[in-house]
């Protein structure tokens, strides 16, 4: 091979840096190269991780394979000691050019192929600037990084440090040059995005954040959240859902649970009321608004009746787009140190509560037929309403947003018919 290949998993945030990664890289003139950008937020996609360095070094036996992401942060020994390995950065390494100019030479230790940083450390996140995410017609921007929290089941904040917001003029900065690219979706990203601002002068939340961008930037025809801790909304962007048809009426909600000794068991700062009311009144704002949310099936001393807590806030709230993650330790959590439920009744549960959401998923797509949309498209024949639906767009040109009739569904996503004339209900 030749250039430089980038296999990113996890979250948006990590399609953003491995934008960054791969520009970097190749100032840096890395050749011949396979970056793995990883994510730790589960043991699975740990395990996802090494099997595509094995493949890796598989389908490309004379490139250099360097391992990078939360995961590669949180278990640097544990990688490095791979041999398809030639070399692990962490996440503060991964984004500077020198780091891919100091690299070891092939045949080295497991010692020398660690450039990885004490995260926590880490005092602020540099702007970076990309002209394009590849393969994406939205465009993700890094507005934050790290986190403060410490829920019980959470690795992330020793794979991604303490919460550091990048200033708003590079957010500004950044966004313009992505919308002169051509994207018309910008999508801000963090690890904790609704923490942003708490350690900038005059401390600006997420939501004066949001307006000044779509003020600044007129151009930005539709702008969206990542994912946001509901308990962290701010009346900026409270205003941003009532009044901003730029912004985008569709919130993706860090639930986790829906009963409340299992919340404080995670130590989240919200309990299922708390849920309830920030549903219901996103709703009042904006009838059309759709939800997602994660949540977490079989956490250590779920009950039945707790489990059930779980699903009645998923049907409550109307989550249309439930991501269900059965739960699994991770060591060096809290979470990992309580008593434990058998793995297959783990799973179970976890089926289960995908089948709510897969009814909840379903009710959705049926009160979205006759609607009159503007879908925006996506490279795979699919495309996103506004309040971020997948259709059926096959046919139409990516990156168009066009006008549609909502008509149907085939049971995964909506089917349309383009129109002429667009009246938005």
């Amino acid at each position: 091979m030749s250039g430089v290949e980038v296999i990113t998993f996890g979250c948006r945030l990590n399609t953003y840096e491995s934008e960054v990664m791969r520009a970097e890289a190749e100032k840096a003139g890395l050749n011949n190269a396979v970056l793995v950008n990883t994510c730790a937020v589960t043991g699975e996609a740990v395990r996802q991780a090494r099997q595509a360095i094995r493949r890796a070094r598989r389908d490309n036996p004379h490139a250099r394979i360097i391992v990078t992401g939360c995961a590669a942060q949180i278990e640097s020994a544990a990688f490095a000691g791979m041999p398809e390995v030639d070399a692990v950065l962490g996440n503060e390494e991964k984004l500077k050019s020198a780091s891919y100019r100091r690299l070891p030479d092939f045949g080295v230790s497991a010692e020398e192929k660690l450039r990885v940083n004490n995260i926590m450390s880490v005092r602020e996140t540099a702007p970076q600037m990309v002209k394009l995410i590849d393969g994406h017609v939205r465009a993700f921007v890094q507005v934050q990084n790290g986190c403060d929290h410490r829920c019980t089941f959470c690795i992330i904040p020793y794979g991604r440090g303490n919460s550091r917001s990048v200033p708003m003029g590079a957010v500004v900065e950044q966004a313009r040059k992505l919308v002169e690219s051509g994207y018309c979706e910008i999508v801000l990203t963090g690890v904790d995005a609704t923490s942003y601002g708490a350690d900038l002068p005059g401390k600006p939340s997420l939501g004066q954040l949001a307006k000044t961008l779509l003020k600044q930037v007129p151009e930005i025809r539709r702008l969206r959240l990542s994912s946001i801790d509901s308990i962290e909304a701010d009346d900026h962007l409270w205003d941003l859902i009532a009044d901003e048809p730029r912004f985008m009426p569709h919130l993706h909600l860090s639930l986790q649970h829906g009963d409340d000794m299992i919340l404080k068991r995670m130590k989240r700062r919200h309990s299922a009321a708390d849920a309830r009311a920030f549903c219901g009144r996103v709703r009042d704002l904006r009838p059309a608004a759709s939800f997602g949310a994660d949540m977490i099936a079989g956490f250590p001393t779920e009950t039945e009746e707790m489990f059930a807590n779980a699903g009645r806030l998923a049907e409550d709230c109307g989550i249309a787009h439930l991501h269900v993650f059965p739960y699994s330790p991770r060591p060096g959590t809290p979470a990992a140190r309580m008593p434990q439920l058998d793995r297959a009744l783990v799973k179970e549960r976890a089926g289960r509560l995908r089948e709510t959401g897969k009814r909840l998923a379903e009710a959705h797509l049926v009160s979205m037929i006759g609607r009159e949309e503007m879908i925006l498209v996506e490279n795979n024949g699919l495309a996103h309403t506004e309040n971020f639906t997948l259709v059926d767009a096959a046919g139409l040109k990516p990156r168009d947003l066009v006008p549609v009739t909502i008509t149907g569904h085939n049971g995964k996503h909506l089917t349309m018919r383009p129109v002429t004339a667009f009246s938005h209900n």
